[in-house]
């Protein structure tokens, strides 16, 4: 991870359950110049929050092993260091309910899967912070 950082690179945390969209996300973050930090689950990302690492934006799938997306951006927002952190949600499951719900835990966009890579690298441009 430090040598991730040490490039410059502003970092983007990155978790989701399903290993194909994970490397989907990872490649499209990485190609509009950010490092990527991946988690497999919530557990995981939950860990990755706390240990004191810097992040540009985050994307969380909604619904993961453990902890879901929605339960992770309401722990960033009772962290003042990581309140401030965009965190983009995305979900393929069809239920309005879960975009209200990420936007009310305190998420700044909501991408229901599938997408499109412009479409994921649109809300990086507009949210995520870069160095």
């Amino acid at each position: 991870m430090n040598d991730e950082q040490r490039n410059g690179q502003a970092q983007v945390l990155v978790a989701d359950d399903d290993p194909a969209i994970l490397r989907l996300v990872k490649t499209i973050v990485e190609k509009e110049g950010y490092a990527v930090i991946a988690a497999r689950d919530g557990k995981e990302a939950y860990k990755l929050l706390q240990s004191g690492e810097v992040f540009a934006a985050a994307i969380f799938d909604v619904v993961m092993p453990y902890i879901q997306g929605t339960e992770l951006v309401k722990y960033m927002q009772s962290e003042k260091r990581l309140m401030k952190i965009p965190v983009i949600m995305m979900t393929a499951e069809q239920n309005s309910r879960l975009s209200s719900e990420s936007f009310s835990a305190g998420a700044v966009a909501f991408l229901p899967k599938p997408f499109t890579s412009s479409q994921l690298q649109t809300m990086l441009r507009m949210f995520a912070q870069k160095n």
